[in-house]
């Protein structure tokens, strides 16, 4: 059977819904495996009423929060179990597809930094991803917020930067699948109840089978800021994609500025030509976040910037790959490259500032999803 029984509260799967599941999961995904029909992974499944009940009928007080796709909600299991569920939008078709390859991807995935999936529902016209509730939400609740961001101390923040690496790591090279996140960025990095990063949604993440090490594709999804000059420029990407992605991150967070706020106040055209002009000004700790300096070694945070700068070089083939990430940043003997100066970064967002005012079917800067068709 490739339909587990649910537990504690669920109820037992009617027929209905395992035919829905099927009818979903027929065909192939645009993201996944290209050229096989897509397999339903072994789920557990969730009746429509488990999920209403858990989240009080989807109560306002119970989001929290939403993207492209819809809307996520907290919910209580009457056994006590707190969960996340992911309630994707009636009229999203952009999002169905990133559903299913959501499912079809982070089922198959288990991890200390990934975001464990509990299950679905797909009943009534409603489809649901449900997941483990993390507490503290997403990082860039903290880092991006000038109260909160003190609650992150440089021991906290470095934990967070390394957690990141070594779920790239094995999503790129330790588990069964080769996979390629693509929208990689500080709202889809959740944090547990310690502050253990757990990276999220995997609607857009694609799958690489034997030898390959890179795919092109027409359609270019990610957010703008964080998606890499090959990819945005080309449609070009592989793992060195989420390593650019996994760079900004890592300034990000250690400067408490997004990547967008240089582009909307006009002095920098992001974050990456900011330290690129402090490097070569010998101000680099000018970028470190005020509230951490206390707690850190500088040292400690100048190899965390170089090997950030490394990550976000204009070639893919001048980026380490993330186990070498790992390398650089907790030995201080690994030998670390110069970077080189990035062209792409220096140059102007190509969005102009009515577009960083529509929604998510156009470009954006940092903050939402950017969908662009390419002519070929």
């Amino acid at each position: 059977m490739w339909v587990k029984k649910p537990w504690r509260q669920t109820s037992v799967v009617n027929h209905a819904i395992s035919n829905d599941i099927k009818t979903e999961f027929s065909g192939p995904s645009d993201y996944g495996e290209e050229g096989n029909d897509a397999k339903v992974p072994e789920l557990m499944l969730f009746t429509l009423e488990v999920i209403v009940n858990a989240t009080e009928n989807f109560a306002d007080s119970n989001k929290l929060g939403h993207g492209g796709f819809g809307h996520v909600y907290k919910g209580k299991l009457l056994g006590g179990d707190e969960i996340a569920v992911k309630r994707l939008s009636r009229n999203s078709g952009q999002g169905l597809e990133e559903f299913k390859n959501e499912l079809l991807l982070i089922a198959k995935l288990q991890h200390r930094n990934l975001v464990r999936l509990f299950g679905c529902c797909i009943q009534g016209g409603e489809k649901m991803i449900i997941y483990e509730y993390l507490p503290n939400k997403s990082l860039d609740a903290f880092i991006f917020d000038n109260t909160k961001k003190g609650l992150l101390d440089w021991t906290t923040r470095f934990k967070i930067i390394e957690g990141i690496a070594r779920g790239l790591v094995y999503l790129h090279r330790d588990s069964r699948l080769r996979i390629v996140h693509r929208d990689l960025k500080a709202s889809n990095i959740l944090l547990d109840g310690e502050m253990n990063p757990k990276i999220s949604d995997f609607g857009m993440a694609r799958i690489f089978g034997g030898d390959q090490n890179h795919a092109n594709t027409n359609r270019v999804v990610g957010t703008y800021g964080y998606m890499s000059p090959e990819y945005a420029m080309e449609g070009l990407f592989s793992v060195k994609s989420d390593v650019y992605s996994f760079g900004v991150l890592v300034l990000e967070i250690i400067s408490g500025q997004k990547n967008s706020t240089f582009y909307r106040t006009g002095t920098h055209p992001n974050l990456v030509a900011y330290v690129w002009e402090l490097l070569r000004q010998d101000r680099m700790v000018e970028l470190i976040d005020p509230s951490i300096v206390s707690s850190s070694s500088q040292v400690e945070v100048l190899r965390c910037i170089h090997v950030g700068l490394l990550c976000v070089q204009d070639h893919a083939n001048d980026r380490p790959t993330m186990p070498n990430v790992i390398l650089m940043l907790e030995s201080e003997n690994a030998p670390r490259p110069m970077p080189k100066q990035p062209t792409f970064s220096l140059q102007r967002s190509p969005v102009n500032d009515e577009i960083l005012n529509q929604d998510s079917r156009g470009y954006t800067v940092n903050e939402l999803t950017v969908t662009v068709l390419n002519g070929r």
